[in-house]
C-alpha cells in the first residue's frame, strides 16, 4: 500500500478540530493554486463532526463560492431520505454556510435508472476535469468495519472498473453510485477518516497486512500523484502504534 502520514490523536474533540482545520486548510491552498477547490465528502457517521465543526468555527475562512462539492458515493434514495450522504451534510454543514447552490454536486439518484445515473454524473464531473480522470483536490474516505471505501465493497465488481470514473455497485443495504479507484486515485489528496476501536482490526489489515485488495479495498487507495493521509484517534490506531502525541505525524 502507498506510504501514508498519520495522524493519530488522542480524543474524539481533538479529531475533529484538527481534521475540520486540515481539511480548510487544504481547500485554503487549492484556491490559492488555482482559483477553486474541488472537495468530495464521505458519507457516513464518522465524518458528521466534522462537518458541523466547520460550519461553527471555521465557516470564514474559505471563499464559498470558490469550492465545488462532489461526493464519494450515494445510496440510491431521495435526496431527503435519512440514509442519503447528501442530506446527512446538508443537515450538518451545507444549510449554514454561504455555498451557492450552484457549486453544489450530488449524486443524481432522482435518475431513474441507476446506470444511467452513474453515467449522468460522470458528465458532471467531465464540466470541471478535462483530463482521463479527475484531479480532485481533496476526497475524504470512511472506511467500513469490513474494509470498504466510498462503495467499494469487498469482492464487488465495482472494484475491478478502470475507464469509468462513477459506477454502480450492490450495497448491504441498497444499489449504491460510488467513484472508482481510478477516480479516487487520481486527487491530489486522500483523507481516510477513522475512529473508534470496532475500527482498530481493519486499519492494522489495511496498513500494515498484506492482504489482497479484492478482500480489503482500502488497500486499492494508491494515489498516482497525491498522498494519503489517515486521521485516527487512539481507539481506531490501537493495534499499529502507540505513544504519539496530539498533532504529531508519522509515516508508514
Amino acid at each position: 500500500m502507498t506510504p501514508a502520514a498519520l495522524h493519530i490523536l488522542s480524543d474524539q474533540a481533538t479529531w475533529t478540530r484538527l481534521t475540520a482545520t486540515a481539511i480548510v486548510q487544504t481547500l485554503r491552498d487549492a484556491i490559492d493554486c488555482h482559483g477553486n477547490a474541488y472537495w468530495v465528502l464521505s458519507g457516513g457517521r464518522t465524518p458528521q463532526d466534522i462537518y458541523a465543526y466547520i460550519a461553527a468555527h471555521l465557516r470564514d475562512r474559505l471563499p464559498w463560492n470558490q469550492v465545488h462539492l462532489f461526493w464519494g458515493d450515494e445510496r440510491y434514495v431521495p435526496h431527503d431520505d435519512p440514509r442519503s450522504n447528501y442530506a446527512m451534510a446538508q443537515r450538518t454543514m451545507l444549510q449554514h454556510l454561504p455555498i451557492p447552490t450552484e457549486n453544489v454536486h450530488p449524486m443524481p439518484t432522482y435518475v431513474q435508472d441507476p446506470d444511467l445515473a452513474a453515467q449522468a454524473y460522470e458528465t458532471t464531473l467531465r464540466r470541471f476535469f478535462t483530463r482521463d480522470f479527475p484531479q480532485f483536490d481533496l476526497i475524504l474516505l470512511g472506511v467500513g468495519e469490513d474494509g470498504h471505501i466510498a462503495s467499494l465493497f469487498p469482492n464487488s465488481p465495482a472494484l475491478e472498473e478502470q475507464s469509468r470514473w462513477v459506477t454502480v455497485s450492490q450495497g448491504p443495504d441498497v444499489i449504491r453510485l460510488t467513484l472508482t479507484y481510478p477516480a479516487i486515485n487520481h486527487a491530489a489528496h486522500i483523507f481516510i477518516l477513522v475512529r473508534g476501536k470496532d475500527k482498530a482490526r481493519v486499519v492494522r489489515q489495511a496498513l500494515l497486512s498484506q492482504d489482497p485488495i479484492p478482500t480489503c479495498p482500502v488497500r486499492g487507495i494508491q494515489p498516482v500523484h497525491g498522498d494519503v493521509h489517515w486521521w485516527l484517534d487512539e481507539a481506531a490506531a490501537r493495534d499499529i502504534c502507540t505513544g504519539v502525541n496530539d498533532d504529531e505525524a508519522t509515516t508508514q
